[in-house]
């Protein structure tokens, strides 16, 4: 609650602080000197935290937690900003005083501001003196639109002498990144984070010349995260959030360890969401029930560097993983961003046209090259049905079903994400919608026989890019179609060449590429093919293009086989 002092007095130089709450001691003018704060002896980094939400939803729970880590439960005492998107205007609060010790931040705890978009910082200052000025989230205008960055690591492209040959035209100090030559946004302060935020506006600025739509934006950024993490890949340490409008979050996690430290640095999600439950705060003894403050129709992602409730599942980032945020909703894959810029959702701005979004592009062309290859492989003509059940793996909100309904009398989809499965039920894709993993399909209902979980076909869509080791899934497609003799399809992306010369796993046979995409051998897929008695219909490699990454088309396999009827291992 806040007490009966001013909390505004934060905002004078002669701040009287209430009992028990002290200025932080530091060099000259109140500052720290950055290079103490950034050895070995120190060796911990910023916390970041992010809200995304289908409605508009106070922040008042998660921050109340939060800011208890600015110089209370942990150690991050060099300032705490607060950036909220409200309608195309930014409501920001910066202090460079503790946030559990900020009258600023008691009094913003309890302010009744509701947004579909936010980020909060709290600092542990590694680069630059503790002041103003560097203090995150960083604001900049591009486009006519305010983004907001806020950043947790070290970036050594930014931080190493700077090689002259990497400079811009003008002068600047900055690295260059994609096709920039001439700097429009320069860092105020002295940290690699904000030279960071600029030299990515930069180079996103020299690309384009109007709004790129929301799959082109994805793209660029991940390419701008690959070329930023590129050559220093071990010494990176690189996670942030970067808001691009009131309804739109980008976050990127490259995470590791400071030399010397145990103190793990990356990104944490979770997904809240019907039916609420009561969470309960890590950092401070207060806990809400949510049932009894939403509805249904509510949904809100929570982004943290650490998790900051005890009774709920987060889920950590994979390393190089970018995630798009839009209505509360995690995206990865470049046509569900499509899907978010036709519903109207994309960059908005006054200033400069925005573009067209292909009616044709970015509709994932792997569920209809898949059922092709399944008919041909068998001789089956694609309008007539091939059984009575079928499952579609990994089914997300149901963009495969249109593809394979035909085939069969009886369609279930399995998806590990509530909301996403959510979607598919709401608009009837399929016959039967699960929440949980692959091996889910072989439980029968209530009510129902052994034989209602037995299959004629099984396939994934794009659904291996996610699977690093896929014994369970050949084991799942053994089990539910071995009782009929039922066909096992699937899409994959195939790396044949070695893999010494790549970041992977040899003996294991996958590689997790930069876009945190899981790439396989095409002998670990056919020694599981032989392991598990399937016979191969159909094994095309190359397939056609199956999506773009970095510019450049990305080819695989569609894969058909068949399961022999009540065969045994």
């Amino acid at each position: 609650t806040i007490s009966n002092w001013s909390p505004l007095a934060s905002l004078t130089r002669g701040i009287q602080f209430p009992p028990g709450k002290r200025r932080r001691k530091g060099g000259k003018n109140g500052s720290a000197n950055p290079l103490s704060l950034g050895s070995p002896a120190n060796p911990t980094m910023c916390q970041l935290l992010g809200m995304n939400c289908k409605n508009l939803t106070d922040f008042n729970f998660s921050f109340r937690g939060f800011k208890c880590r600015g110089g209370g439960t942990d150690v991050h005492s060099h300032g705490w900003g607060l950036a909220i998107y409200q309608g195309n205007g930014v409501r920001a609060f910066h202090d460079d005083q503790p946030a559990n010790e900020s009258p600023l931040a008691d009094m913003v705890a309890n302010l009744p501001i509701k947004t579909l978009n936010m980020m909060a910082h709290i600092r542990y200052a590694t680069q630059g003196a503790v002041s103003l000025e560097n203090v995150h989230p960083f604001q900049r205008e591009m486009w006519g639109i305010i983004w907001t960055f806020a950043h947790n690591g070290e970036v050594p492209k930014f931080t190493q002498p700077k090689n002259p040959q990497q400079g811009f035209e003008d002068g600047s100090e900055l690295p260059q990144l994609g096709n920039c030559k001439q700097a429009t946004y320069h860092p105020v302060g002295g940290t690699d984070s904000e030279a960071v935020f600029c030299a990515m506006l930069n180079a996103l600025r020299a690309e384009f010349t109007e709004l790129p739509t929301l799959p082109v934006l994805y793209e660029s950024i991940q390419r701008l995260c690959n070329e930023i993490v590129r050559g220093f890949e071990s010494e990176t340490i690189f996670n942030f959030l970067l808001g691009c409008g009131q309804y739109t979050m980008f976050a990127f996690s490259w995470p590791g360890s400071r030399p010397g430290s145990q103190v793990w640095n990356g990104l944490h999600y979770l997904v809240r969401c019907p039916p609420f439950a009561t969470a309960k705060l890590k950092d401070v003894d207060y806990s809400v029930n949510f049932s009894e403050t939403n509805d249904d129709n509510d949904r809100v992602s929570i982004i943290a560097t650490k998790p900051l409730t005890t009774n709920e599942q987060w889920k950590e980032f994979r390393r190089g993983e970018l995630l798009m945020f839009d209505g509360g909703l995690p995206f990865s894959r470049q046509y569900e961003c499509a899907a978010i810029e036709r519903r109207g959702r994309g960059l908005c701005s006054r200033s400069i046209p925005r573009g067209q979004l292909d009616p044709t592009a970015y509709c994932s062309n792997i569920p209809q090259l898949l059922k092709e290859t399944v008919c041909s492989s068998i001789g089956h003509d694609a309008k007539s049905l091939l059984g009575e059940r079928g499952a579609d793996l990994g089914c997300g909100t149901g963009y495969s079903h249109c593809a394979f309904r035909k085939l069969v009398r009886h369609l279930t989809g399995v998806d590990l994400n509530y909301e996403h499965a959510k979607e598919a039920r709401d608009r009837k894709c399929y016959d039967r919608v699960i929440v949980g993993d692959v091996d889910a399909i072989l439980r029968p209902e209530d009510n129902e026989s052994e034989e209602s979980v037995s299959y004629d076909l099984i396939y994934a869509c794009d659904l291996l890019p996610y699977m690093k080791n896929l014994e369970d899934l050949f084991r799942t497609a053994k089990s539910g179609l071995e009782r009929r003799g039922g066909i096992f399809a699937f899409s994959a992306e195939i790396i044949d060449v070695p893999l010494d010369e790549l970041t992977g796993n040899e003996q294991n046979g996958y590689m997790l590429q930069s876009c945190a995409r899981y790439c396989h051998k095409s002998w670990m897929i056919e020694k599981l093919v032989q392991d598990f008695g399937f016979e191969v219909l159909a094994f095309t490699k190359p397939a056609p293009s199956l999506r773009e990454h970095d510019g450049k088309d990305v080819s695989g396999a569609m894969i058909v086989l068949k399961q022999p009827q009540h065969s045994r291992l």
